[in-house]
């Protein structure tokens, strides 16, 4: 039994999730900075005013809504533009370079090399 779970911890699956998280958890903070500090401060010198929780449609707190749906699209436009779009571009780099290392033409064959092509040919034949 432990020896299973053992073999579960060390498996490369799960240590590379644990990295994920705490990766995830760092990465949660900086967006947040960045959402909180940054940009909201800007819509709200832009708009006038960054909080919308002050909205109601008579008795409904509709302005905690908007609150939630600008929140949302600040973050997923922050991750799309500053990890998502990088990260695309240098793959495609990796994928040019991996694309001309595997179209490089194959070295021709030695001269000993198609000796030895044309004298298995000829056994080949006389078998």
């Amino acid at each position: 039994m432990l020896k299973g779970f053992r073999a579960f911890i060390i498996r490369g699956n799960v240590v590379d999730l644990a990295v994920a998280v705490i990766i995830g958890a760092a990465f949660n903070q900086m967006v947040n900075s960045i959402v909180g500090d940054v940009l909201t401060p800007l819509i709200g010198a832009i708009f006038g005013r960054p909080d919308f929780s002050g909205f109601f449609v008579g008795p409904v707190a509709i302005g905690k809504f908007i609150n939630a749906l600008v929140n949302f699209l600040i973050v997923a436009a922050t991750i799309y533009f500053a990890i998502v779009v990088p990260m695309k571009k240098i793959q495609e780099k990796l994928d040019r370079k991996k694309a001309q290392a595997t179209t490089a033409p194959a070295p021709s064959a030695s001269d000993e090399v198609k000796l030895l092509s044309e004298i298995l040919k000829t056994l080949k034949e006389r078998s």
